[in-house]
């Protein structure tokens, strides 16, 4: 054997399913980028011969030999693309994406064999037929529905020419998809606005002028550099005094690829519309929204539009009221007579500061990173008995991952916790939570899942550029960053206290109109003193948040509630305008402006366009589902009103939402789970009242 063969061989056995590391846990620093195609190829064979050995089993079809068996195979292959393809988000590199471009065909590929496998699909649906006589518990039965479904919503039913078909449009579709989102992140690391004139920066914090100048250091230049990452572009565009230089950022920002040039994502957007309709139809459905809601709490388009219209009808009124108070303030203090979108964030601050003697400024002393996630962390231990502690041995992708023990009142290994929280080039924007390995009850024992969250949170500053007196100023967080920590915090804990026994209805395999319930459930704490004095201390003084600044919190939290409601249903009435009916759009930006019109405020800016960079419904996993956040909102301010009423850190509350929901993952109907945790169906008259829109 030659020595590449060797050690290709080692590399296949080091991307296997058992990892010879701690908890089994991801061997990061072992791979390398050249090790993914061939560790692909050959797990999708193991996987393969996997799915042949159910196929060709002679005996008869059973829950156990089929169901079963189905649902557990292909194990050492979703552990190596939830590697790949996690780090693809957090870490990547031009090369990482031309390997994403390059397996992700033969995934789609291989996914499709065991979709279109007629012989596995009989066995699947022979099982299928007999489940009233079957004695099943409820899991099982969900699992047995889920797996007939996933063959049947997939085109097991379709005739051959039709199946070449649905391969071939999701084979298109996989590529589409990436490349949206590398064009994406192409387009935000290709943009810095190099300012070297200090008086520019009037109004802008100190702790965001000194990151600038600390960015602009690293790439050799004079002055200060901002970005469209969120930590940079946000307080630029809120606390800057000069409205050109605002006006230059925000433009920059909408019109992400939508610039005609190579990451362009325009023509991809209509294709994949036209691609998501013509699968939807290839498979029966009136479009692809039809497709998506029949596997949500909400069921169907018209479900979604009326509940969109209904929330639209009661947050306008508040909402241009509102926009009329932050224009009339705008006028009073600068002789701004139309707001612009550049404005919007800029005169919300300023009329906050007014209102309530309160910015995010006067705030963010009080929320150091580590102590905002420690608190995260004391709040989960006094609701749900875990801790967490920080370890040195588990291997990590990047120097900034943190790596956690989460542990019972046993002490007995609850998860792994990864938590990556600040900005670079190679991780995309935003927020999020994932797994690299899911929860499930496999030969009798409860393997443990691996989950993480990450995040674009302004990093320590060194505030010094002599050696000798260097000092770094920690990482100190917005009030909208503390809430976003905790809301995807409430995402990883839906993971880590999963307790299914399959792994495809463990943790957050939800319907997905029912997954952000545990994330935005968890940011209500936010909000309560009682549980700020546990984490929210002066990063020097250690003094804790002063009552009256806790008061302003909470009474500032329904400021502008009716402006930022109608955004973000204006984000979900655009993703059914593309997905609920079939239709050739010829103009992107024309539709989107048409569509978002009945929820707009402010002038259109004809230079953006945001479905260009609207990653969650053209890369991610939302389409058909944006409505989602607002449909979780109903659900976690009525849960939330039952911990309110019977006490923040009641343990019988707690326990309830545990066992009812967190570790229930997809195991039972998302309303059954709920109406046993709070004893009813949820009703909007808590969101609303929370909003200040009745």
């Amino acid at each position: 054997m030659n020595s590449d063969k060797v050690h290709r061989t080692i590399k296949m056995k080091i991307l296997t399913t058992t990892f010879n590391t701690k908890h089994n846990t991801a061997p990061f620093s072992q791979i390398k980028l050249e090790d993914y195609k061939p560790a692909f190829i050959e797990n999708i064979a193991s996987a393969r011969a996997e799915i042949d050995a159910i196929t060709n089993n002679p005996e008869a079809p059973t829950f156990e030999n089929t169901i079963v068996a189905l649902d557990f195979s292909g194990e050492a292959l979703d552990r190596l693309s939830s590697i790949f393809f996690n780090l693809n988000s957090a870490e990547t590199c031009d090369e990482m994406q031309k390997i994403a471009q390059e397996i992700s065909p033969l995934l789609t590929e291989f996914s499709n064999d065991i979709a279109l496998n007629e012989d596995l699909f009989k066995r699947v649906k022979t099982v299928y037929d007999q489940k009233d006589s079957l004695t099943l518990t409820t899991e099982q039965a969900t699992l047995l529905d889920k797996k007939f479904k996933g063959f049947s919503r997939n085109g097991a039913l379709l005739s051959e020419d039709d199946k070449l078909k649905l391969r071939e449009i999701d084979t298109e579709l996989a590529k589409l998809k990436l490349t949206y989102g590398e064009n994406v992140l192409a387009e935000t690391n290709n943009y810095q606005l190099h300012i070297t004139n200090e008086t520019d920066l009037k109004g802008l914090p100190e702790g965001a002028k000194e990151m600038a100048a600390s960015l602009a250091k690293s790439k050799k230049l004079e002055g200060w550099i901002f970005t469209l990452d969120f930590p940079s572009y946000l307080p630029f565009v809120t606390y800057v005094d000069h409205r050109e230089l605002r006006k230059e950022l925000a433009i920059a920002a909408g019109k992400k690829a939508f610039q005609n040039n190579e990451f362009d994502n325009q023509e991809h957007v209509k294709r994949i519309v036209e691609l998501r309709h013509k699968r939807a139809n290839l498979l029966g459905y009136t479009s692809h929204s039809h497709f998506v809601l029949e596997e949500r709490m909400a069921q169907n388009p018209e479900k979604v539009q009326s509940f969109l219209n209904d929330l639209l009808e009661k947050a306008k009124p508040a909402a241009e009221k509102e926009f009329a108070q932050l224009t009339a303030f705008a006028k009073e203090l600068d002789g701004i007579d139309y707001l612009e979108k550049w404005d919007g964030a800029y005169y919300s601050e300023k009329l906050k500061q007014k209102l309530f003697s309160l910015d995010d400024e006067l705030l963010k002393p009080y929320f150091k990173l580590e102590n905002v996630l420690n608190g995260a962390f004391t709040i989960a231990e006094k609701l749900y008995g875990i801790t967490f502690q920080e370890v040195f041995d588990i291997d990590k992708y990047h120097k900034d991952v943190q790596t956690f023990e989460v542990l019972d009142e046993n002490n007995n290994l609850v998860a792994i916790f990864y938590s990556d929280f600040f900005p670079r080039k190679g991780k995309r924007n935003g927020a999020w939570m994932t797994s690299y390995k899911s929860q499930a009850i496999k030969n009798g024992n409860n393997e443990r899942p691996h989950v993480s969250i990450v995040c674009n949170f302004t990093p320590p500053i060194d505030s010094s550029d002599s050696e000798q007196a260097k000092q770094t100023k920690p990482s100190l967080l917005t009030f909208n960053e503390v809430t976003t920590l905790f809301h995807e915090f409430g995402h990883a804990l839906h993971g880590m206290l999963a307790n299914a026994t399959y792994p495809s209805l463990s943790g957050t395999s939800v319907y997905w109109d029912f997954v952000e319930l545990p994330s935005q459930v968890m940011e209500n704490w936010c909000y309560e003193p009682e549980a700020l004095a546990l984490f929210a201390k002066h990063y020097e003084t250690g003094e804790i948040i002063p009552q009256h600044y806790v008061e302003k919190i909470k009474e500032s939290a329904s400021f502008l509630e009716g402006m930022a409601t109608l955004r973000q249903l204006s984000f979900g009435i655009l993703d059914m305008a593309y997905h609920a009916k079939s239709q050739t759009i010829a103009n992107v930006k024309a539709f989107e402006k048409q569509a978002m019109e009945i929820a707009s405020l402010y002038p259109d800016v004809e230079e953006n366009c945001m479905s260009t960079s609207f990653s969650h419904i053209f890369q991610g996993g939302y389409s058909s589902g944006y409505y989602s956040y607002k449909w979780a909102e109903v659900l976690d301010a009525d849960a939330f009103a039952y911990f309110q009423e019977k006490g923040i850190f009641n343990k019988e509350v707690a326990t309830k939402f545990k066992e009812n929901v967190l570790s229930k993952g997809g195991t039972e109907l998302p309303m059954e789970l709920y109406k046993r945790f709070r004893g009813q169906e949820p009703k909007a008259d808590a969101l609303l009242k929370r909003a200040g829109l009745i």
